[in-house]
């Protein structure tokens, strides 16, 4: 990841941890517009070559002994077919595809972030909205297609006093719409958040007095975010997974 510290009037010194997020093109340096191909658009292309050389080249083969790339595609098949079928259960299998994709992009989207010079792209909100989004709309069509209204059982406590249920139903139908926002917020911060400090510690390294302090605190926080990058990932993936269960079994 790229670091930037500049000397600013007086001796003392400014930094720019943001700048990695900003959207710039990817040819010329014109205004950015609806079709603009720009670094976002590269690092969601690498990211998605990286899903299907992973799936597609990593299980071509099929060998008895797998290799490197088909023991990771295998292991990764197991990881998130196990979370659908413990989560939404059985009935939640059949959309293991879509989730399976989800869980991969969101991943190699945040692992490639965290190679130097990097954009990540699971820092813009318009990526994670989008994400967040396409689930709720998912979930909330397929809990009125297979239960029709009893899908609104979801929003009735059964188990509270009658006199309480009317009001815990407003906060569970607020709660149910601002899912997509906290979704889509958690994985955006959390990464936002991490490659910024790591830009602020990387700019202290600058500065020859706390440059060996400074080099410790990035690659600690390297390997905390490689860390938060997988868990991000699977925080995502498993709400997903519960959003699926309640659409599939509002009554539970």
């Amino acid at each position: 990841m790229a670091t930037e510290a500049q000397g600013a009037e007086g001796g003392g010194m400014e930094f720019h941890p943001m700048d990695q997020f900003i959207v710039t093109p990817l040819f010329g340096d014109g205004p950015v517009g609806m079709f603009t191909i720009t670094n976002v658009t590269l690092w969601m292309a690498l990211t998605v070559i990286a899903v299907v050389a992973l799936l597609v080249l990593g299980t071509s083969k099929r060998a008895t002994v797998p290799g490197h790339m088909q023991s990771v595609a295998e292991l990764a098949y197991g990881f998130v077919y196990k979370m659908v079928e413990d989560v939404a259960g059985k009935d939640g299998v059949k959309f293991f595809p879509y989730i399976m994709t989800l869980f991969l992009f969101i991943v190699f989207a945040n692992f490639l972030g965290l190679v130097p010079t990097a954009f990540t792209v699971t820092s813009h909100i318009a990526v994670t909205g989008v994400l967040a989004l396409m689930v709720f709309l998912t979930v909330t069509v397929l809990g009125f297609v297979k239960n029709g209204a009893k899908f609104l059982e979801l929003f009735w406590v059964s188990s509270a006093p009658l006199a309480l249920r009317p009001v815990l139903a407003v906060i569970e139908l607020i709660s149910y719409f601002v899912r997509p926002v906290s979704h889509s917020v958690r994985l955006m911060g959390n990464m936002m958040a991490g490659h910024a400090v790591m830009k602020v510690f990387a700019g202290f390294s600058q500065v020859a007095v706390i440059a060996p302090v400074s080099i410790l605190a990035v690659t600690a926080m390297y390997g905390l975010e490689v860390l938060v990058a997988f868990i991000q990932a699977y925080v995502f993936t498993i709400l997903t997974c519960v959003y699926l269960k309640d659409a599939l079994h509002p009554s539970h």
